[in-house]
This record gives C-alpha cells, structure tokens and sequence, in this order.
C-alpha cells in the first residue's frame, strides 16, 4: 500500500484591481511536512489578465512569483525568509502581503506525490 501524506496548499491570486474584486489564479504552492516539500508551479496569461486591467504591470506580477520561487527554493536572494525551515517560508508566503499578488485560502489534502499534485492543482486552478 503507498503512503498517503498530508499537504497543504494555496492559490496565488492576481487581483489587478482590488476596488472590482476580480481575480485570476496564476499559481500554486503546496507545502508536505511529511515528504520535506515545498514548491511552487505558476502561469501567467497576459491576455486574460490584460482584459481584467490593461494597465496592470505584468513584469512586477511575475517578479512577485518569482520571489515565491526563490523563497520555496531557499534561494537567497529571497532575503531572510528563504532561510527559514520549510513550515515557516510556507507560513510567510500564505500570509496576505501584496495588493496584486495575494494567497487564497489555505486547503489541504492527502497526496503520495507532492510534486505531481502541485502540477494536479496548477491545471486544475491556474489552467
């Protein structure tokens, strides 16, 4: 019997306008204690988020996933926070930081691969 192990997740959501309370998902972190995970897959569609707001600043939405990469990968150039054990950078990127990037909900799940559900709940939410 394989091992099911706990995970947990969030969308990252692009809110290009707060004020209309319109948002689209570009991406995913999962987090498993168990399997010493934590990573994140995004997507960007430019289209779909230039019809929301065309004057969104689409490099500054990427720089900011970017950094949820480098933060996941104990990158340092993420600063303090990629330094931390992976509960803790998992804790500092669900937390609300950004106007136009922001973590939905935290969800959680069981799952015998860490790595395939994040690319499971990428196409399913980011698409």
């Amino acid at each position: 019997m394989t091992t099911r192990l706990a995970y947990q997740y969030v969308a990252l959501r692009c809110v290009p306008r707060p004020d209309r309370e319109e948002f689209l998902n570009v991406g995913v972190i999962v987090y498993c204690q168990a399997a010493d995970y934590l990573d994140v897959a995004w997507h960007v569609d430019r289209e779909r988020l230039a019809a929301l707001d065309p004057r969104l600043d689409l490099d500054q939405v990427c720089s900011a996933l970017t950094f949820a990469q480098h933060v996941c990968g104990g990158d340092e150039r993420a600063g303090e926070a990629a330094q931390l054990p992976l509960g803790q950078r998992f804790g500092f990127l669900k937390a609300p930081r950004s106007t136009v990037v922001q973590p939905g909900p935290v969800h959680g799940g069981l799952t015998t691969d860490p790595a395939r559900q994040l690319e499971h709940l990428l196409a399913t939410y980011v698409g």
